[in-house]
């Protein structure tokens, strides 16, 4: 026997049906829900949901549940706020009212958690080395010792290739002739007058060849010699006391340029002209020569 209003379980509890025209009413009251609003927005913007997965990297099974306002795919409630933020920039919709729609439908804002406390970033970096002292100072020392090895060795090889006499002077590179052919003079340091050729050393020139010596008696003088074929042997100033030999198989041309102060001898004899100070002579002797001691003119 049955009871016609009996009250069972089933029939009190409300079936899907009513639900459903339950949201629906409530949505029509409230305004669009969030799918619906983040849809229409999309739609209005001209984007597919494919553009829209592109540009905010949602992935697409996804925007097509919160269109639909079924957030249980996101992941948990940070997610989904995280997505309707995305989602509502794309498609140019302000993200705040939609969130607090989100927080309302869902018992609210949750509290903020307690930021997990920071690493200590020391204990993960490598300790610092100390500096190796000892390393450094072997390496120095080292450095030093092939230092002074190199320098020795190399002091010693230049000494051996260039050796130098005690006493030696080095030579000075002899001044440039001026443009008006006279050499300009340059101070020089005293020098002690060199002594003059002795006789038996004008009495031994060789008698096949013209020798001709000149020393600066009473002071400097520039002088130029040439062999008879016209190559230089001497261009330059012979300071006073100095004394130059030239020697040719067959002439020997001077050019003084301050005669008076120069003693000249030619094949062992002395010649005995006397030239002004300060006169340029242009002179020229071969094998036989002096001729009964005098010069010839060049």
């Amino acid at each position: 026997m049955s009871i016609g209003n009996s009250n069972s379980p089933e029939e009190e509890r409300p079936s899907t049906d009513d639900r459903s025209e339950d949201r629906l009413v409530e949505r029509s009251v409230e305004g669009p829900s969030i799918g619906t609003a983040l849809k229409k927005a999309r739609i209005a913007a001209g984007l597919t949901v494919d553009e829209v997965s592109s540009t905010t990297r949602v992935r697409i099974p996804i925007v097509h549940a919160i269109e639909e306002d079924d957030f249980t795919r996101c992941g948990g409630d940070v997610y989904a706020r995280g997505h309707i933020r995305t989602l509502a920039r794309a498609v140019h919709l302000d993200p705040v009212p939609l969130v607090e729609m989100y927080d309302a439908a869902h018992g609210g804002r949750p509290a903020p958690t307690p930021a997990a406390p920071m690493f200590d970033a020391e204990r993960i970096r490598p300790e610092r080395q100390r500096p190796n002292w000892t390393a450094a100072m072997v390496a120095a020392i080292v450095a030093v010792i092939g230092f002074v090895g190199f320098t020795a060795f190399s002091g010693g090889d230049e000494k051996a290739k260039h050796p130098v006499a005690e006493g030696s002077v080095s030579p000075q590179p002899a001044p440039k002739q001026s443009a008006g052919g006279q050499q300009p003079q340059t101070p020089r340091a005293p020098q002690a007058p060199k002594p003059e050729p002795s006789d038996s050393a004008i009495a031994a020139a060789p008698k096949d060849l013209v020798t001709v010596v000149l020393t600066a008696d009473v002071g400097e003088s520039w002088i130029s010699a040439k062999d008879h074929s016209g190559r230089l042997l001497f261009d330059g100033t012979l300071a006073q006391g100095e004394s130059k030999t030239f020697t040719d198989k067959e002439s020997v041309d001077l050019v003084l340029g301050d005669a008076g102060a120069v003693k000249l001898f030619v094949n062992g004899k002395e010649i005995k002209d006397r030239f002004e100070s300060g006169q340029v002579e242009r002179l020229t002797y071969t094998r036989n020569d002096p001729r009964q001691g005098q010069a010839q003119a060049g």
